[in-house]
């Protein structure tokens, strides 16, 4: 462990956010002796953020929680390009309007983790396209472009990765790091922020930003990155067989999220206490004690820790009950994720509806090995068909209803 004297950095780096940072020394001296507008960006590329943004958001809250002030930088500037950084492909360009609507919905989600107002260390919210999209290409050039090297930015990973596996790399794409390197230059104006935060895919564009503020106006800015989140078993964190999980209510049930954190691994729960509560450092420790049947009670108040932060405390005791009479009880719940029954459905149609298998030839996988159920007798005719009323069971943690 560091010697950190700021409450900040102390935080952060007990609770394993800390992955790098271009200057430890000068960022610990500025937040112990006053308060540190810090920003992370998100570009509005769908209408819900996923659990792979949690850590960021996370981080934002902790920044407020030790006394400085978030910023939540919407990218409705930088999402018209689409950030190429670690990408096989460039980006589907979004329109303008998609765009404006994936931000209105994105933004309620900040609400349930950051505490916003007028004060020194509240959250605010800003937008980049208020400043990218009134951007004069030609002075743009001039002032800014001058101050970035071809050469080094060629030499980034998330850009030499692409390149070295000869995949298209547009200029349009290439312009992104300047972009995000300008915001930082802004916020540094607008808002006083002297810190950039971001997942380690970030370091590069979050160097240029520090880089470009020191040489245009002589400040003195901080970037800071988190670890590479992963499973235990170093597939990437956030995704499921039925695809992201996402943050919105709209997007996914409120019991499919309480869910997602129930079926952690036992190798993973200590570090996804660490990051995804608020629960005493003390308190997770002993829960990461936990072995065998025990541990799965760590995983349910894992469970209702995130799902309260992010949906709610009265949306994770609903999803919690949920759970109890679906595996203790054996009971229909209509909290339970649906899919609507159409003419005919079948149940290899119900069970991809539902998310819980990718492919129709993956269902056909698991009818052949009885591991799917409807009202609680295996199946295996996938030409079986559902009527409204029916639950449906896929393994032995994932349940659901046939509507009407």
């Amino acid at each position: 462990m560091s010697n950190y004297q700021s409450d900040l950095l102390r935080l952060l780096e007990t609770r394993g956010y800390i992955h790098q940072l271009t200057d430890a020394e000068g960022l610990d001296a500025l937040a112990a002796k006053q308060v540190v507008p810090g920003y992370i960006g998100f570009d509005p590329t769908a209408p819900s953020l996923h659990v792979g943004h949690l850590v960021s958001i996370m981080m934002l809250r902790q920044l407020q929680k030790a006394g400085h002030k978030p910023i939540v930088l919407m990218g409705g500037g930088t999402g018209k390009i689409g950030d190429p950084s670690f990408k096989d492909e460039a980006r589907k360009l979004l329109t303008t309007d998609l765009i404006a609507q994936n931000v209105a919905s994105i933004k309620r989600v900040f609400e349930r983790f950051l505490t916003f107002g007028d004060g020194p260390s509240d959250a605010c919210l800003l937008d980049n396209a208020e400043w990218l999209d009134r951007l004069e290409y030609i002075p743009f050039l001039r002032d800014i472009g001058q101050h970035f090297s071809v050469n080094r930015m060629l030499s980034f990973d998330s850009v030499k990765l692409r390149l070295d596996r000869e995949q298209s790399l547009s200029f349009l794409e290439f312009n992104y790091m300047i972009l995000q390197a300008y915001d930082f230059l802004e916020l540094s104006r607008r808002s006083a922020c002297r810190l950039q935060m971001g997942g380690s895919d970030q370091w590069g564009n979050i160097v240029n930003g520090v880089e470009l503020a020191r040489r245009v106006d002589g400040t003195q800015v901080f970037g800071l990155t988190t670890p590479l989140l992963t499973n235990a078993d170093g597939t990437k964190m956030g995704k499921t067989v039925g695809g992201a999980v996402w943050l919105n209510e709209d997007q996914l049930s409120h019991y499919d999220y309480w869910q997602f954190w129930r079926n952690t691994a036992d190798a993973d729960v200590a570090n996804r206490l660490r990051l995804f509560t608020d629960l005493p450092m003390d308190e997770v420790n002993r829960l990461a004690a936990l072995e065998g049947a025990e541990i799965n009670e760590a995983k349910k108040i894992l469970a209702n820790e995130a799902t309260a932060l992010c949906r709610g405390v009265d949306a994770a005791q609903a999803a919690a009950e949920t759970a109890r009479r679906t595996f203790e009880e054996g009971a229909s719940d209509a909290n339970l994720p649906t899919v609507s029954l159409g003419e005919g459905l079948t149940i290899v149609q119900a069970t991809t509806g539902l998310g819980f298998a990718a492919s129709n030839k993956e269902v056909r996988r698991k009818l052949t090995e009885g591991a799917i159920k409807v009202n609680g007798d295996v199946v295996t005719d996938p030409a079986a068909t559902l009527k409204a009323g029916d639950k449906l069971s896929f393994g032995a943690k994932k349940h659901g209803l046939i509507v009407a």
